[in-house]
């Protein structure tokens, strides 16, 4: 008779543990617009910097990130990253609709949103949500000197096969070293992010940063080289914790915070 109500405390002690690790921390928006051409470029363009960066800042959101893919120069299709930081769920869910009320922004986004059918300002969509990690509660602004045009940002995906392997990921970062690593090593990491809505589950993204590609590959050589990396990754607790890896170097937009 006992075994019933200790799994029922068990299961709600659970419960519980999550739900105050979902509570604390920074809320990651990661908008994806897909574009095709330099038309819908200048489109997206004019809308991020003169329509949703501003009311975005209005309302108290601000180190809003604007990135685009180095590859999209030669891509057949084109790609921009937008990085929404928020302090909880409720602004992170509600901020569409919020903004509509204001008349600033109706007015500058009037011909973004009143597109034809047939020149639509974009593609495709994507809206990647996260949650930040433990050893890494707040997005940091990075501290980089030259041109914006010098400037990489790299994003990586990290994808697991399962969610007990993808936990085990999560934990080499935190716990395991790698965000200490990262941070003695001066990658100038922004985010790391546990993904909690995407179209690749479970995922976590991370994103860090450099002056230049030179500073990027120099940092990525004394990264692998390093005594602390060779010894993590060898530990036999952190193998086959990832089962795909993306990596996209971009440099910010000129309407980025960044």
């Amino acid at each position: 008779m006992l075994r019933l109500p200790l799994a029922i405390f068990a299961i709600l002690l659970c419960s519980l543990n999550l739900y105050s690790q979902r509570s604390t921390g920074t809320i990651y928006q990661l908008i994806i617009y897909h574009f095709q051409d330099k038309e819908q470029e200048a489109a997206l363009d004019l809308y991020m910097a003169k329509a949703l960066l501003p009311v975005l800042h209005k309302r108290g959101v601000h180190k809003i990130g604007a990135f685009k893919p180095i590859a999209n120069d030669t891509a057949k299709m084109k790609q921009l990253y937008v990085l929404l930081p928020f302090k909880n769920w409720k602004d992170a869910t509600e901020w569409r609709l919020a903004i509509l009320k204001d008349k600033d922004y109706c007015n500058d986004a009037a011909a973004f949103h009143a597109a034809p059918y047939d020149k639509a300002p974009y593609t495709r969509m994507e809206n990647i949500y996260m949650q930040s990690f433990a050893l890494a509660p707040t997005l940091t602004l990075p501290v980089l000197s030259g041109s914006i045009a010098d400037k990489v940002y790299e994003l990586r995906s990290y994808e697991s096969g399962t969610e007990e392997r993808y936990r085990n990921k999560v934990h080499m970062f935190n716990e395991g070293g790698e965000i200490d690593l990262f941070k003695r090593l001066g990658f100038n990491a922004i985010f790391y992010g546990d993904v909690i809505a995407g179209s690749r589950m479970p995922n976590l993204i991370y994103m860090t940063s450099f002056n230049n590609m030179e500073q990027r590959n120099e940092h990525w050589k004394a990264f692998g080289e390093s005594p602390e990396w060779k010894k993590i990754s060898t530990m036999a607790t952190y193998q086959k914790n990832v089962s795909k890896a993306d990596i996209i170097l971009m440099h910010a937009a000129q309407y980025s915070d960044y």
